[in-house]
């Protein structure tokens, strides 16, 4: 018991020297002060200054979970009365009566112990048990007999308390105040003169109790006296102090102790029964049987509200003489309190990024109970990054252990245990609530490393081409996203004018329609930004693919699109079946099967003369040329793609199967026989819509002609070449590829002095290589300049005429 005693005591020292538990303040105030008096400046008194009150978050506790009387006012450092201070009900007759306040300060925690010493004032008044005391006494009672009178109660103490007794004139009593050992006064009425039934039977005395105070307070209590006959011995006991023990919480009706007093008178005067000599608080707690003497437990006992009682009994006899002795009872301490667990500071919100080992709040843990019984221990669970340290008395702080992540864990409950050391033990718990607060820690993460979108050419402005999603794990403003594109340019325009993003859903659309003949793809980078502060953001790749729709038809090289001329092939007539005799040669500007070509004659003079590749264009003989086959062939080819739906054109081809250029069938027929029924029509739609006197100048010019008409002459003695610049281009080298094989060539001549323009095949059907430009093209210009001056002759004037007016109505 000793060493543990020693070791008791250097704990509390090392205790004191290693936590700042500063001196203690005092103030000494009486009791009943009015809410809201100044007690002291304890600012001024430790030392500290006003502005670092509020900062410091200082406050003003109690000793042991106890009630606070006195608050602290921040902005003047007063310490002011916050609820009544009755003396009386808090320390009863203790000399000494002194209330612990604490003044507790943190960052960093400092407590100061505060003593309050309540002065008492007179504001009780002494009271008696009963309004009224009687006493039968014998006629023969001895002059200076006393007769032992109830006390009176005053609460106060000190100066205040009982200071004397006084009783009315009479002639027979005075009054006799003593002291006891513990210096509280009691009365004696005695016996002056001898009392004389005959003469006097009853009495009525006024006795006044006065305290001490000021101003004075009495009370009053009549003493009613009945003379009897002898009665000469009062009841006498055992022992003139009783003393017991027993624990707390003992059950109702536990015998505590029992008085005994005996009187050696008999009969009616010897008969003792057993009071309690005042009122208090005491008898409400205990019972006392008046005829046996016992003292039991009336009332729940708590150890620490009063760990003992003091009380008065008196054992009277039959006729009223009465003797006192005093009662003494202690109370023992059982381990009937559990710890009471209070949170003084919490920080509801802790910043994820918190360093590891920063306070977050302050517990306080309290047992009532004494010695052993009111050590505690703390302690939370182990799978949490918190834990408490010791700290200033019964004091914990809690503090981080490790690095805190709101996006693994945002909110802990913390169970704190606290359990004290009694036997058996006891423990409670508090549950701590702590939300971890969100910091920008995390940048938005793209679902995908990059995103693909297929469009089809043609799109609508405006319409969805993909989503990107970006995903951010902080919270509210921190893991918001918002999207945007990055600066960047395609085909030397920004990019914004190729595709925008939506900024709340990620959404990407077409600002303009795509060309995939222009544009086939292309690459933006979006920008995925959270809303935090500062903030983060993350990129992605988008490609955009433009598929290629079907939307070019295909387009004809070769031949010439019809225009202001018209073309023609000459084929020998010793052509044998499978000789290329021309080809066609298109394009498409799509791409894909949009762009496979396949060729069809859709029309021809005679159906089974010629052929082509579906896919080369190339025109063939499918069998050799007879005499019985017309000199002028025509055809129309169709070029298809193989799109969906397909798109087609066409172009007309005219063969003439000739030998001789004398054979040769004039041009305006051949070209007539070119344009088909389509041209044909077109003139009709022209020369029914031409004014009356357009019509009269055609007539008017066919009559001239017809009149002057003659035989033509020849204009030059040999065969003259056209020029080759009115000839097409040249589609060399296009084997498979569009043009003719450079082993079929022809020369074209105009015969002297022929309205027709016959056409001489001068060059043997072989393998020469001639230029493929040299193929028949003309327009009614290359016919004006191989005339020459001819024109102003008559008989040419009207032909040059009449092919002006076609071209003409063409165009």
């Amino acid at each position: 018991m000793r060493l543990k005693s020693v070791v008791t005591g250097c704990i509390t020292f090392i205790l004191i020297v290693l936590y700042p538990v500063c001196g203690d303040v005092s103030y000494s105030i009486p009791e009943e002060m009015k809410r809201g008096s100044v007690i002291g400046n304890i600012a001024k008194d430790i030392g500290i200054d006003l502005a670092r009150l509020s900062a410091r978050k200082a406050r003003i506790d109690s000793e042991d979970n106890g009630l606070i009387y006195c608050s602290l006012n921040l902005n003047t450092g007063d310490l002011v009365v916050q609820d009544r201070i009755d003396r009386e009900g808090l320390c009863g007759k203790k000399a000494s009566c002194v209330l612990k306040q604490e003044l507790v300060l943190e960052n960093p925690l400092e407590l100061h112990r505060i003593s309050l010493s309540i002065q008492d004032i007179n504001d009780n008044s002494p009271q008696f048990k009963e309004g009224s005391q009687k006493f039968e006494i014998s006629e023969s009672a001895d002059k200076g007999s006393r007769f032992l009178l109830d006390e009176a109660l005053d609460a106060d103490i000190g100066e205040n308390g009982i200071r004397g007794y006084n009783i009315e004139q009479n002639d027979h009593f005075k009054l006799n105040v003593n002291s006891n050992s513990g210096g509280r006064k009691y009365c004696e009425l005695v016996l002056e003169r001898e009392l004389d039934r005959e003469d006097k039977n009853e009495m009525m005395l006024l006795l006044t109790a006065v305290d001490g105070g000021s101003p004075q307070r009495s009370g009053t209590v009549v003493i009613h006296v009945t003379v009897l006959d002898a009665n000469d011995n009062v009841p006498v006991f055992s022992q003139s102090v009783y003393k017991a023990s027993l624990p707390e919480n003992s059950p109702q009706d536990t015998l505590v102790i029992t008085v005994s007093a005996t009187d050696a008178d008999v009969g009616l005067n010897g008969d003792v029964t057993y009071v309690f000599s005042h009122v208090s608080s005491e008898n409400e707690l205990f019972s006392l049987d008046p005829k046996t003497g016992e003292v039991k437990v009336a009332a729940p006992l708590d150890y620490e509200k009063e760990s003992s009682y003091e009380m008065q009994i008196n054992a009277k006899d039959g006729l009223g003489l009465a003797s006192g002795a005093t009662i003494i009872i202690e109370i023992t301490d059982v381990n009937d309190n559990a710890p009471v667990i209070q949170v003084k500071s919490l920080s509801n919100l802790i910043p994820e990024n918190v360093s590891p080992g920063s306070e977050v709040g302050i517990i306080n843990v309290q047992d009532r109970d004494s010695e052993n019984n009111r050590q505690v221990r703390c302690s939370i669970q182990q799978n949490v990054p918190f834990k408490l340290v010791p700290s200033i008395k019964n004091y914990y702080s809690l503090v981080t252990t490790g690095q805190l992540d709101r996006e693994l864990v945002s909110d802990y409950n913390i169970t704190i245990t606290a359990t004290d050391e009694g036997s058996p033990p006891l423990s409670s718990s508090k549950t701590v609530h702590l939300s971890v607060a969100d910091v920008n820690d995390n940048p938005p993460v793209f679902e995908e490393q990059s995103y693909s979108a297929y469009v089809s050419e043609n799109n609508k402005p405006g319409s969805t081409l993909c989503s990107v999603t970006a995903r951010d794990p902080d919270w509210r403003q921190n893991g918001t996203v918002i999207y945007s594109l990055l600066p960047g340019e395609v085909n030397g325009a920004p990019v914004s004018s190729y595709v925008s993003v939506n900024g709340d859903t990620g959404v990407i659309h077409a600002v303009r329609s795509f060309d995939y003949e222009q544009l086939r793809s292309l690459k933006v980078h979006v920008m995925a930004r959270d809303n935090g502060s500062p903030p983060l953001s993350s990129n992605v790749s988008v490609s955009v693919f433009v598929s290629d729709v079907n939307d070019n038809s295909p387009q004809i090289l070769y031949p010439a699109p019809e225009g202001n001329s018209f073309m023609t092939e000459l084929v020998p007539k010793a052509a044998h079946g499978g000789s290329l005799v021309s080809k066609v040669i298109a394009v498409d500007a799509d791409s894909g099967q949009n762009a496979w070509l396949s060729y069809h004659i859709v029309q021809s003079t005679d159906a089974g003369l010629f052929t082509i590749g579906v896919h080369s264009g190339e025109i063939r003989t499918q069998r050799d040329i007879s005499e019985s086959d017309s000199m002028k062939q025509n055809l129309i080819v169709a070029v298809k793609d193989n799109g969906q739906p397909p798109l087609s054109a066409t172009c007309s081809m005219n063969l003439i199967i000739s030998d001789n250029l004398a054979e040769v069938p004039e041009l305006k027929d051949i070209s007539s026989d070119e344009k088909n029924s389509k041209l044909t029509s077109y003139l009709i739609i022209a020369l029914v819509s031409v004014s009356t006197f357009f019509l009269t100048f055609i007539i008017i010019i066919l009559g001239v002609r017809f009149c002057r008409r003659r035989k033509p002459r020849m204009l030059f003695d040999g065969a003259v070449a056209i020029p080759g610049a009115y000839l097409p281009p040249n589609y060399a080298d296009v084997d498979g590829t569009g043009t003719l094989r450079s082993a079929y060539n022809y020369d074209t001549y105009l015969t002297t002095g022929s309205r027709t323009s016959d056409f001489k095949f001068v060059t043997s059907y072989n393998d020469n290589t001639l230029p493929a430009d040299q193929t028949l093209r003309k327009s009614p210009s290359d016919f004006a300049d191989v005339f020459g001056d001819n024109d102003s002759s008559p008989e040419y004037q009207w032909f040059f005429e009449m092919v002006q007016l076609l071209s003409d109505w063409q165009d």
